[in-house]
């Protein structure tokens, strides 16, 4: 591309033209489409961009997860990454309304904790996913 093509004046036209959308939408012709102007259906996203949204949506449940329940810092890593794995899939809301696991989880009861995550309508929903959750917060390695 030209070094000296205007990218930035180009990007604000398209942001005026297309519209800034922060949610999916479907377009004037019925694609599902999101930002400015992305064409979901059929242009999707890239691995690359992926990432970077895994990587902002682990950042906000990890932040969550310190301001709501800070005690949670001091288990090991593979009882707060089954933590912060739970509030990746149901948000802080959700997690939160586990409160028996929550209160064995933070006394150190760990079967306890693990056998409420499993008897819940949350893991009927996701089903080997709570099972390895719960695995890995029954014996603090990760699954």
């Amino acid at each position: 591309m030209n070094p000296f093509f205007q990218t930035a004046e180009l990007m604000r036209q398209l942001t005026r033209d297309e519209g800034l959308r922060l949610k999916p939408y479907m377009d004037t012709v019925g694609k599902l489409t999101i930002g400015v102007g992305r064409n979901l259906s059929d242009v999707g996203i890239s691995g690359e961009e992926a990432q970077f949204l895994l990587e902002a949506d682990v950042r906000k449940a990890v932040a969550d997860v310190e301001k709501h329940l800070p005690w949670a810092l001091a288990l090991d890593q593979a009882r707060l990454g089954a933590l912060i794995n739970c509030c990746f899939n149901l948000g802080i809301g959700g997690l939160l309304k586990f409160r028996h696991a929550l209160e064995a989880l933070q006394a150190g009861n760990y079967g306890a904790a693990a056998e409420q995550f499993l008897d819940s309508e949350w893991a009927s929903q996701v089903g080997p996913r709570a099972a390895r959750i719960a695995e890995q917060i029954r014996n603090g390695q990760w699954v």
